[in-house]
């Protein structure tokens, strides 16, 4: 039987994610009576998160009371997206913001009257302290929430209702939350933004050209890093160096040499690498006779090889996003688990409540 419903939810979401492109997305599931956290939260690809069984559940979660809300995702950095919350009914903001040069990729409406807008300024992750400048010169331009303007603050996720109590139509419904404008693209005047940003907060780089490669992997004593701050880092760069997604049945030998590659090139301390590797690989030490051996030279093994090429296959020129060098504390267990992931991921995020 056709579920329209779930139609329109999928064609919302889509068209959403669609106009704000992004590797993975954290989403985040708030009860709107008591303010708490669905426990855990979950990084899904756009193409995970377009899986009606996905929106499915999404759904069921958002009729029990919680609301929906989401954020491309950058490890320890805003990805590049701002949020703009206009809860202040204005008709003219948008059409100022396009002729200021500040076109919001998404406008969504998530009640009568309101609206979140999301502008695209960097093509590459944002350092905190230049990504909440921005988002507070954004809110102050256009009359924005100002407790919204921080450099991971969450947005509503398009095809769901509002369940704010305050925001309930005159009939008692919930608010749809719908896709008011939404095309990609960076901002034209994003490149002056960061500008202006860099000017009045100075940071250090996200790139990390110029940091130095740790010698032959010496100092690969892991250090204590619990398996649920790890487990996060390593999946990430599963995901983002797609070692599933090519080699279903991947050797974790290699896997663990691509990963420290990685996180070496992102100066990463040798011994916080070999930690990550230690609680994030699958199934360690499984037939490792001496894991810290292993560890030295699947250390030493990457360290060479940042100084000889790109990950095979990988990412050349495009930017390589920094890693966190601690996760956030992480929880696998769920009173109501979230639904499954496909088959080719192997190990969820389950990252915390902020």
């Amino acid at each position: 039987m056709f579920d329209y419903g779930l139609h329109l939810t999928l064609t919302a979401i889509r068209r959403q994610l669609a106009a704000m492109p992004h590797d993975l997305y954290l989403v985040r599931l708030i009860h709107s009576q008591t303010r708490r956290a669905f426990p855990g939260e979950r990084l899904w690809t756009a193409a995970q998160l377009s899986q009606p069984a996905t929106v499915r559940f999404l759904r069921l979660r958002n009729r029990e009371g919680c609301d929906v809300y989401l954020q491309p995702y950058a490890p320890a950095a805003n990805p590049g997206y701002l949020l703009v919350d206009l809860d202040r009914p204005d008709p003219t903001v948008i059409a100022r913001m396009r002729t200021q040069g500040h076109h919001p990729c998404v406008v969504l409406q998530t009640s009568p009257g309101r609206l979140q807008a999301w502008v695209h300024v960097s093509v590459t992750p944002l350092a905190p302290a230049l990504a909440s400048w921005i988002g507070k010169h954004l809110a102050q331009l256009y009359g924005g929430d100002p407790a919204s303007t921080d450099w991971r603050h969450l947005g509503r996720l398009a095809g769901f209702t509002n369940q704010k109590p305050s925001r309930r139509l005159r009939n008692g419904c919930a608010p749809w939350v719908k896709v008011w404008q939404a095309q990609a693209g960076l901002a034209p005047q994003g490149a002056a933004l960061l500008q202006a940003a860099a000017s009045r907060c100075p940071a250090p780089s996200l790139s990390s050209s110029s940091k130095p490669i740790p010698d032959q992997g010496a100092a690969a004593t892991p250090e204590s890093l619990p398996s649920t701050d790890a487990a996060p880092i390593y999946s990430y760069w599963l995901q983002r160096l797609r070692v599933v997604q090519r080699f279903p049945r991947p050797d974790w030998s290699v896997a663990d040499k691509w990963v420290a590659q990685e996180l070496l090139r992102q100066g990463t301390p040798a011994h916080r690498v070999a930690a990550i590797l230690a609680g994030g690989s699958p199934g360690f030490p499984r037939r490792h006779a001496d894991p810290r051996d292993y560890l030295r030279r699947t250390l030493a093994c990457a360290a060479r090889a940042c100084t000889a090429s790109l990950f095979p296959g990988g990412e050349t020129g495009r930017h390589r996003p920094t890693v966190p060098t601690a996760a956030p504390v992480c929880h696998a267990d769920s009173p109501t688990p979230w639904p499954a992931r496909p088959a080719a991921s192997v190990r969820s995020n389950w990252i915390g409540d902020k």
